[in-house]
């Protein structure tokens, strides 16, 4: 199935506008995973599709496509300084700041299909194991693609995936699922919410703020201009003394945020 210049463009400004991903020069890719979904269900065209999309009250075909266009490569202990720093860090900084009320507010916000929420949980179990009274380490993790959010609720890796994992942690927090695979094991899955979100048009109204955000190797996908409106947007999510984590390829500006810049790919909000 052929695709339209009209139709590249449309499907290029309508999820660049709702969702703040620019697929501009991405014909092949935009192309190449929706063809055999438009074909196998009857589309005869792209511009059908999308004003499917556009139509659709209850959002289904607009997560298809989704789910088909955004990229979601990932991989446990992945940029590994973070959960060192995290665990070096940050969780002793917090464990002195939050000792009142032993709870530490954490979300993932590009969580793909579980592999850095579970990695979060499983630094912070090992962190607080060895401190007194009861702490919550439960996290909040959103992804916009609810196709990897089922994989992550779900909790089952192969166990090649585990290999870059400490042995005592694949003992420990994961169980035999079948001859190749393992699955994480409820103490550790029931500490993450998974939600669906999207970065660009949600509400960041919640409960409280946060101790520590981190949105990693999902920037890239945006605009100057929406990066900067999602940085800010993550400052003010942010309690003080807070942590924004990003990924090590993104650059955020530095003259256009309000948080102080600690390393790369590592920013806290002080004021």
């Amino acid at each position: 199935m052929e695709i339209t210049d009209k139709e590249y463009k449309s499907i290029v400004d309508y999820v660049k506008s709702n969702y703040g991903i620019n697929l501009n020069g991405k014909k092949t890719l935009i192309t190449g995973r929706l063809q055999n979904y438009l074909v196998k269900n009857g589309y005869s065209s792209y511009s059908e599709f999308l004003d499917k999309v556009k139509s659709s009250k209850t959002g289904e075909e607009a997560n298809k496509m989704l789910n088909y266009l955004t990229t979601n490569h990932t991989y446990f202990l992945r940029e590994q300084l973070h959960f060192n720093y995290l665990r070096d860090v940050v969780l002793p900084f917090l464990l002195k700041k939050e000792s009142a009320t032993k709870s530490i507010k954490l979300w993932s916000c590009a969580c793909s299909t579980g592999e850095e929420p579970y990695t979060i949980v499983m630094t912070m179990e090992d962190f607080f194991k060895s401190q007194p009274g009861k702490w919550d380490t439960r996290i909040l993790a959103t992804d916009i693609s609810t196709q990897v959010l089922g994989k992550a609720r779900e909790g089952i890796y192969l166990n090649e995936q585990l290999e870059v994992l400490p042995d005592r942690w694949r003992k420990m927090y994961f169980q035999r699922h079948s001859d190749v695979e393992s699955r994480v094991k409820d103490e550790i899955r029931n500490k993450v919410i998974y939600k669906q979100f999207n970065l660009m048009s949600a509400n960041y109204s919640f409960k409280s703020k946060f101790n520590v955000i981190f949105i990693r190797n999902v920037m890239i996908y945006f605009d100057e201009q929406t990066k900067r409106q999602i940085v800010d947007k993550m400052y003010n999510c942010l309690d003080i003394g807070g942590y924004l984590f990003t990924g090590m390829a993104e650059v955020v500006d530095k003259t256009a945020t309000k948080l102080k810049y600690i390393q790369p790919s590592i920013y806290q909000k002080i004021n």
